[in-house]
């Protein structure tokens, strides 16, 4: 009794994990890791986790640019990932229109509000206008030419050459944010933080920002019920 219990167990497993493969194999065609049963492919991407962006890169480059990535199948974790510039066109620009935000990315971005990334069709053609038509300006291209000749003149080389001189070690990422925060505030607000500098002094704006980004990353991999109940 007991052998044609466990043989019975054997063939339900086994005919439900056959159904839950050829499921999966239907609605992913391009995938990025092995797509193991009930855990998808977040083993392989949690293993990996340390070294993320080498992998991500590697992956990406040996599947054309392009692939599907599937979560656990009760996290609802499934995401189609790109890093071809036409792909990015496409989405961002060309068929934009195509591309409905609903209401679970402007959750996702809550803290950006409703700007140009979170913004559908009719709305978002109206405020890229208005940013395309100061872009294309002369005047706008001479100022960001001159604003970032000279923060690279008078911030970052400075570092580089003091850190060179001393033998610091430097966390480049925290170095180009800086640039990058410090750039958009002076073409943006006209207004310098000074935040890249051999100090790397504290500012809070910034920081606030860097935990927006971070908030919004969490809420691109983590359940939506996770981050949810965290609020």
């Amino acid at each position: 009794m007991a052998m044609i219990f466990f043989y019975s167990a054997t063939i339900i497993v086994s005919t439900v994990l056959f159904l839950y493969a050829l499921h999966r194999r239907r609605f992913c065609q391009t995938p990025l890791l092995i797509d193991w049963p009930i855990l998808g492919m977040l083993p392989q991407f949690l293993g990996n986790l340390w070294k993320f962006q080498d992998n991500a890169t590697n992956i990406l480059r040996q599947k054309g640019g392009t692939g599907e990535f599937m979560g656990p199948w009760f996290t609802k974790m499934n995401y189609m990932v790109t890093c071809d510039p036409l792909n990015v066109n496409h989405i961002m620009s060309k068929r934009f229109d195509n591309y409905v935000k609903g209401l679970q990315m402007h959750e996702m971005f809550q803290p950006f509000g409703d700007g140009l990334v979170t913004a559908d069709s009719d709305i978002w053609k109206y405020r890229r206008s208005l940013v395309q038509s100061l872009f294309q300006k002369k005047s706008f291209e001479t100022m960001a030419e001159k604003t970032i000749q000279h923060k690279v003149r008078k911030s970052l080389l400075p570092i580089f050459d003091h850190a060179c001189l001393y033998g610091k070690v430097l966390d480049l990422q925290d170095v180009f944010s800086r640039l990058m925060f410090n750039e958009t505030c002076l073409m943006s607000l006209g207004y310098d933080p000074n935040s890249l500098s051999i100090e790397f002094p504290l500012v809070e704006a910034e920081k606030a920002f860097d935990e927006i980004e971070k908030s919004i990353f969490f809420r691109h991999i983590a359940p939506r019920s996770v981050w949810k109940f965290q609020e």
